[in-house]
């Protein structure tokens, strides 16, 4: 198995926090990314798990972006940072995408998914539902954030299983991706959509990667006791959130689950750029047994 961690979609530029910039910061500032995995397994085939932004978003933004949403995360639209370009970069068809995992539903996230129309896409079950279950509290705003030109295609949404008998590190409704071999769990992180989840991949080396989507987007919210957020973040966080005390609830416990098993789990999240900036130094083939 091998593990990429890239950026599909650089967005607006914020500042560091604090006297000295964060571990990885060769810049005064940098440009808040879109933190994607390519993996590549040995049964499954390629899976990415988010997808950035992608080639219909670039050609046409405000048609499938929304014109509100570009004027306040000011993308940079760079054709070379679309997962189509970095799987084909990589060496790869587009149709060696067999699997997408998806933390939700919101557009940052799914722009690529017209760009892998045959890959099978798979949500927590509670996500699923809030798009497809006319009943289901927050479907309407669910259904909105999830953008009609990322969807026109048809993708091949599938709501992953719940083990409850299985729980992940503490995190109880972890739920396994239908049609997969490879040790990836959906892991709830509620509070920021309607099913939010980790994406949590293991290599036989018996270590996690655990993709926090947007359960947090600063680094600072579990790196300190107190936690403390960026300041262009927060009102961003607190205007998408579908519950603010389980959003805060999740990030506890992701500073909990950081501090007590950082020798087990690496905790990263789907726009810090600092982040980002330490992991692809890391890119690694991981053993697979």
């Amino acid at each position: 198995m091998r593990v990429h961690h890239l950026n599909c979609g650089s967005l607006r530029e914020i500042p560091p926090l604090g006297d000295t910039p964060p571990a990885g910061a060769a810049a005064p500032q940098r440009a808040a990314v879109c933190h994607c995995l390519l993996i590549e397994t040995d049964e499954d085939g390629l899976v990415l798990v988010d997808t950035g932004l992608g080639t219909a978003d670039l050609r046409h933004p405000e048609r499938s972006l929304g014109a509100d949403w570009l004027a306040h995360a000011r993308p940079a639209l760079d054709p070379g940072e679309s997962a189509l370009h970095q799987v084909v970069r990589l060496g790869h068809a587009p149709r060696d995408v067999r699997h997408i995992v998806l933390t939700h539903l919101h557009r940052d996230h799914t722009g690529g998914l017209p760009d892998f129309p045959r890959a099978q896409v798979h949500v927590h079950p509670d996500e699923y539902r809030a798009v497809t279950d006319p009943t289901a509290p927050h479907h309407h705003g669910s259904l909105a954030r999830f953008m009609p030109a990322h969807r026109a295609h048809g993708p091949l949404l599938t709501p992953a299983r719940v083990d409850e008998h299985t729980p992940w590190f503490g995190f109880t409704g972890a739920a396994r991706p239908q049609g997969m071999a490879t040790e990836l769990l959906l892991v709830p992180l509620p509070g920021h959509s309607a099913g939010h989840a980790g994406v949590a991949v293991r290599g036989g080396d018996g270590r996690w990667l655990l993709h926090a989507g947007d359960a947090y987007m600063y680094h600072g919210e579990i790196e300190h006791t107190p936690p403390f957020p960026h300041p262009v973040f927060e009102p961003v966080q607190q205007g998408a959130q579908t519950d603010g005390t389980a959003r805060v609830a999740t990030r506890d416990r992701l500073r909990a689950l950081r501090r007590d098993h950082a020798d087990e789990v690496t905790v990263f999240s789907a726009h810090d750029p600092w982040e980002l900036a330490r992991l692809t130094t890391t890119d690694r083939t991981v053993p697979t047994a």
